[in-house]
């Protein structure tokens, strides 16, 4: 039933190293891996009861619609209101939830879970196999519009309801990844007669089993979830399995980052996310406050090259831009150490994270210089090189409010690339849905996920097939198609870790990506504040939050 392979030994054992050299855990100053349970406040919570907390989110959520959003800011909400069928815990292995228990057949390819029968959603309907087989099959249904959640769930088919809370999964082909991916958010269940109701407007209106209920959403402004006061199915990785401690939870939405910040430290908010990291050191020594981190596991930040336009589809020209990029003197200069430095497709932490990538680019504009020259890349007397009357020119794309300083990214990558001949023509959009996704109108563009399995670089890299998105990196190649196949259905874990780290040797070669930072998911709240847990993403979980007096 669970994933005991022997990469999860390994992962445990690096778990407890992390939590041994940060305090077993303990949050106050310092940092702890995304799977670590931090608890605010670094002791055992009292029993205060009651209140309200406010938690201040550095950019607006799409949806709250599980199945359709894309955003991680989503998540925050989201893991309030819904429940997945099992839940990972930090060692990697799956461990029941609205699921009881389940089984998996020879071929690998169909799932029976026994559900709890003592789950209602919050609209009072049951939580049963019919509503389990709703929610799988509106994932994949083209009418749902599905987001993240429809890469998570492939290669689910079809499902049968056995009986009233027996359900039997069917995939295409055999996953390792699919048992894990179903603890994640995005494949939260939701309530089928709301979705049902609210058709598109379910992510204005969500109705899950989570253990608060919602309340109301005010655009830009705030979200308001409730105490659950039935709930009774809380997961392992927190320890109240009961209703929540506090009666509400309110999101506000705050972009600006010395607002959010201040706010916290004026006592306007109890707590908010994504500190920046000028402010870090100065969060460390207030004693009226706390700061809590978490590694996040997946993707990290990475910027993909779109191979689907000249000349970027071009690997020299690719590996000029490699080559001029300093991500070192980025990732010092904006993240002041805070951030580790991204080498890899994949973030460490996860299976198959290849370390023998770190070190291996380094800056070297003659290279660069060179690589262009070869391919007939003139400098004219602008400065900007030039090849059959057309001028070498890239086009960054990047959203809007300045996330995590990823606008300045774009502004220092434009300055290092003056000197290599490239002009850079840097787009800020709010509209990152219809530039990006819609128009695929970019040659840079900058993403990351928080994932729990490799399999998660096959939504990126693996040639898509017709009536699916495409990928953001535009690529097609056989030979990766082939290993991410594999990967997905090889069943040793050995085996696992040399098919992805092919994989990233191959992006990193080919210069498909331009891998930049990790991002250490950061809260600073209130002394007041304790029970603020991290999921092995790196997701906050608010069911042990007190607020004391």
């Amino acid at each position: 039933m669970n994933r005991s392979i022997s990469w999860t030994k390994a992962l445990a054992l690096a778990v407890a190293l992390v939590m041994v050299l940060s305090g077993c855990g303990a949050v106050s100053g310092g940092k702890t891996s995304g799977a670590a349970q931090a608890s605010a406040g670094g002791g055992q919570a009292g029993k205060a009861e009651g209140g309200n907390l406010t938690f201040a989110l550095a950019t607006s959520p799409d949806t709250l619609d599980p199945h359709r959003s894309g955003l991680a800011v989503a998540v925050r909400a989201i893991r309030t209101i819904y429940d997945n069928l099992v839940v990972q815990l930090p060692d990697g292995s799956i461990k029941p939830w609205l699921a009881k228990e389940w089984s998996i057949s020879e071929d690998g390819k169909s799932y029976t879970f026994k559900l709890r029968e003592d789950v209602k959603f919050h609209d009072g309907t049951p939580f049963n196999a019919e509503a389990v087989k709703y929610n799988l099959d509106r994932v994949i249904d083209p009418a749902t519009k599905a987001a993240n959640s429809l890469a998570l769930i492939r290669p689910y088919s079809s499902s049968q309801v056995i009986d009233e809370y027996t359900i039997k999964v069917n995939l295409d082909a055999p996953s390792q990844a699919f048992l894990g991916n179903l603890s994640q958010a995005l494949l939260g269940i939701v309530s089928p007669t709301a979705a049902k109701k609210y058709g598109d407007q379910l992510g204005k209106n969500p109705v899950g089993t989570g253990p608060y209920t919602f309340v109301k959403w005010d655009e830009n402004a705030d979200i308001v979830v409730a105490k659950n006061k039935d709930y009774n199915w809380g997961p392992d990785t927190v320890e109240n399995k009961g209703a929540p401690y506090i009666d509400t939870i309110t999101f506000k939405i705050v972009p600006e980052e010395a607002t959010r910040i201040g706010s916290v430290q004026s006592k306007q908010v109890l707590a908010a996310e994504t500190v920046p990291p000028q402010n870090i050191a100065a969060l460390k020594s207030d004693p009226n406050q706390q700061l809590l981190q978490a590694n996040t596991v997946g993707l990290p930040y990475t910027l993909f090259f779109n191979l689907r336009k000249a000349p970027w589809d071009d690997v020299k020209v690719r590996q000029a831009v490699q080559s001029a990029v300093d991500v070192e003197s980025i990732v010092k200069t904006l993240y002041l150490g805070n951030y580790e430095r991204a080498w890899s497709a994949l973030s460490p932490g996860i299976l198959g994270y290849d370390k023998a990538l770190e070190g291996s680019i380094a800056p070297d504009l003659n290279r660069a210089n060179k690589l262009l020259d070869e391919q007939g890349w003139v400098k004219g007397s602008d400065g900007i090189r030039a090849k059959d009357g057309k001028k070498l020119t890239l086009k960054y794309v990047d959203g809007s409010p300045n996330r995590e300083k990823r606008n300045d990214i774009a502004a220092i990558i434009q300055q290092q690339l003056k000197p290599l001949g490239i002009a850079v023509e840097v787009v800020i959009t709010k509209d990152i849905a219809t530039v990006i996704y819609q128009n695929w109108d970019y040659d840079l563009y900058g993403n990351s996920q928080a994932n729990s399995d490799p399999n998660a670089l096959y939504a990126f890299y693996h040639t898509s097939a017709e009536g699916q998105r495409p990928t953001l990196s535009g690529l097609s190649d056989p030979k990766i198609d082939q290993l991410l196949e594999q990967g997905a259905v090889e069943k040793d874990s050995a085996k696992r870790v040399e098919i992805y780290s092919q994989i990233q040797k191959y992006l990193i070669e080919q210069a498909v990506i331009l891998p930049i930072y990790v991002f250490p998911y950061t809260v600073a709240a209130s002394k007041n504040v304790e029970g603020i847990k991290f999921d092995s993403l790196g997701y906050p979980l608010f069911n042990d939050v007190r607020i004391q007096p």
